[in-house]
């Protein structure tokens, strides 16, 4: 049975627009979950109609007259603006916040309505189907929308040719499809829902750093625990008191993640992502849909410079991207400047939990370049790297920053990257394992420190001083 069509409503206010676009979502959900128990039981199963919900604005010249300096929430140019939307429940707080900038600053109304797009079946039921013949599994891919790589690319993300065609422009970076593709992506690699996720995100690629914030979180938990909560692979939930949750999967998934929550969402997620340029894009390729305020990398690398010891630290201001991963998507000849905001906050939470100050800031803490690497050995290539390596200046080499860097700077979504020297293979001084231990049960705890008093200071200070125009074009969809 296809739902009720919903006809087009105008709206001036968000949380009523907002209201609309999630009946029209969840009547399409419950439309597929109907087709499927049809299915179920052999019985003639008509085509689902279970459409995304639309959002169209339009705007004539005398419609902006508005400060053109504001990084997102404004419409650039007179014209139809439209997206596709997905999870109103999700989202509820992020949509209204966009389209409540959008009515107020430009006095226009907006309009909700069915979309042509489809909810794709595997982003509208996460359970298996089970029970059906061959006959049936071939009614899938007839009376259900499936997924359409025509929707799902980042063709408006990554800038690459004007976004205008037919006189209609993107109000957002990601369509409806391209979202939820991520959201499956997250559940599967992080083994934890997406509601779960908070808007500061730290990256690792060690354990011992996740170990660190567990137990950072658990005494979050016992010293101040009734606003907060903290989740883990299996969306196990500690609360305070020791009240657990749940049950933790037999085996981790690939990348764990764990949100230490809070009731604003603007808690702190940290995701062991593994090593490589390859996993850093993909973790923050599916977490830019979230729309995070900031992203860090908190990792370890290898010290290029005499002066540097074993656990100091590496600001990076600049990136050397030799890890080619992102290539094709963000050209290796655009610069990733740094995020002032992100850089000032890293200084001042260095500052307190070290206690440096002056000089010894200097000597302990290095600002420079990172080059960061697709080949874990390059070591065994130094004599074709070094040339690259001195005239970059560089200071530091790891094997992700870069990526997640770029990434941010592609998905406009803030950046920064506090690394701790673990080795200096250029003067010798490999990574051995009894030094290697004793760095660790030294470093870890304090470096991560570090990351956490960042989010603290930049969520203190306010998530839009971090959104600023230096990572927005002057072609872009007005929702950040």
């Amino acid at each position: 049975m296809t739902p009720p069509r919903h006809v087009p409503k105008i709206f001036t206010e968000a949380v009523e627009a907002v209201h609309y676009a999630g009946e029209i979502y969840e009547a399409g959900l419950s439309a597929v979950q109907d087709g499927l128990a049809r299915l179920a039981r052999g019985e003639e199963t008509p085509l689902v109609h279970a459409p995304y919900p639309e959002i169209e604005i339009a705007a004539t010249h005398h419609d902006l007259n508005v400060d053109a300096r504001r990084s997102y929430g404004v419409l650039l140019e007179p014209g139809v603006y439209t997206t596709t939307l997905t999870r109103p429940d999700l989202f509820a707080d992020y949509y209204t916040e966009q389209i409540g900038l959008l009515i107020a600053r430009h006095k226009v109304s907006v309009t909700i309505r069915e979309s042509a797009s489809q909810i794709p079946l595997p982003f509208a039921r996460e359970s298996s189907l089970i029970n059906l013949d061959e006959a049936g599994v071939r009614a899938l891919q007839t009376q259900f929308a499936l997924p359409d790589l025509w929707q799902t690319d980042d063709a408006i993300a990554s800038s690459a040719k004007p976004h205008r065609d037919d006189d209609v422009n993107p109000l957002a970076l990601f369509t409806a499809e391209r979202v939820d593709y991520s959201l499956a992506r997250l559940r599967h690699y992080t083994g934890t829902a997406e509601s779960h996720f908070q808007r500061f995100v730290l990256l690792t690629n060690y354990q011992r750093y996740i170990d660190a914030f567990n137990d950072y979180a658990l005494a979050e938990l016992e010293a101040d625990g009734d606003d907060i909560a903290f989740v883990g692979p299996g969306n196990v939930m500690h609360r305070a008191g020791g009240v657990v949750e749940g049950q933790a999967p037999a085996s981790l998934p690939q990348m764990p993640a764990y949100h230490l929550k809070r009731p604003d969402g603007d808690g702190i997620t940290m995701v062991n992502i593994g090593v490589g340029p390859s996993n850093a894009k993909t973790m923050t390729d599916h977490l830019a849909v979230l729309r995070p305020h900031c992203w860090m990398m908190l990792g370890h690398c290898a010290g290029l410079r005499r002066s540097q010891l074993l656990g100091d630290y590496v600001l990076a201001h600049g990136y050397v991207r030799a890890d080619h991963v992102l290539d094709d998507d963000i050209p290796p000849w655009v610069p990733i400047p740094p995020i002032a905001e992100v850089q000032t906050a890293l200084q001042e939470a260095i500052a307190e939990v070290t206690g440096l100050r002056g000089r010894e800031m200097k000597r302990r803490v290095r600002t420079g370049t990172v080059y960061t690497t697709d080949n874990r050995n390059w070591e065994l290539r130094f004599r074709e790297v070094f040339g690259e390596l001195n005239m970059s200046r560089a200071i530091a080499v790891d094997m992700e920053s870069a990526t997640i860097a770029a990434n941010g700077f592609r998905f406009r979504v803030p950046y920064g990257t506090l690394l701790c020297v673990s080795d200096k293979p250029v003067h010798g001084e490999l990574k051995l394992g009894g030094t290697a231990n004793a760095f660790y049960r030294e470093r870890v705890s304090q470096h991560l420190m570090v990351g956490i008093e960042t989010m603290r200071l930049l969520r203190e200070q306010g998530p839009d001083q971090l959104h600023s125009r230096k990572l927005r074009g002057f072609d872009e969809p007005a929702f950040r």
